[in-house]
């Protein structure tokens, strides 16, 4: 199975870039992790958010398992994201992509089309902590599958 993360925008901090980078690390002693990062459009109107919207549509590759990280999406435990994790393997899919949008949101069009709707948090969160978030929590998965010491 194979990790892909399609996010929309750099991430500008260094210190975050760099905590992305060591659990990306850590994440591939266990699966295969893609970053696709898309040029963010900046436009809030909603021609931009159909543009951007397109473009991470267009970023997916057929047969994708499409997560999105939504904040009105169900929220998991770790122990339940590491179940989800087992579950992908076991029912053989080949590629997982998450999905950050933009800060200007998603069309509600590729929501429903989202195979599953994640919430991080129901705190709010910027796209940068969003995204060092996510490996963390894969990350996290792992080391309870494979019943790894991390720490609680």
């Amino acid at each position: 199975m194979r990790f892909r993360i399609i996010w929309t925008g750099k991430t500008r901090d260094a210190r975050l870039r760099g905590l992305i980078e060591d659990y990306a690390g850590r994440l591939s002693h266990f699966v295969r992790c893609e970053v696709t990062e898309l040029r963010e459009l900046g436009r809030a109107d909603k021609s931009g958010i159909d543009k951007e919207t397109k473009r991470i549509s267009d970023a997916l590759r057929p047969g994708s398992f499409t997560v999105l990280l939504d904040p009105d999406g169900t929220e998991w435990t770790s122990q339940q994201l590491a179940a989800q994790v087992r579950s992908w393997e076991g029912n053989g899919i080949k590629e997982v992509a998450f999905v950050i949008g933009g800060p200007n949101g998603l069309a509600d069009d590729f929501k429903s089309r989202a195979d599953k709707r994640w919430s991080l948090s129901r705190l709010t969160l910027t796209h940068e902590m969003a995204r060092v978030l996510l490996f963390e929590q894969l990350y996290r998965a792992y080391t309870i599958i494979h019943g790894l010491p991390y720490q609680k």
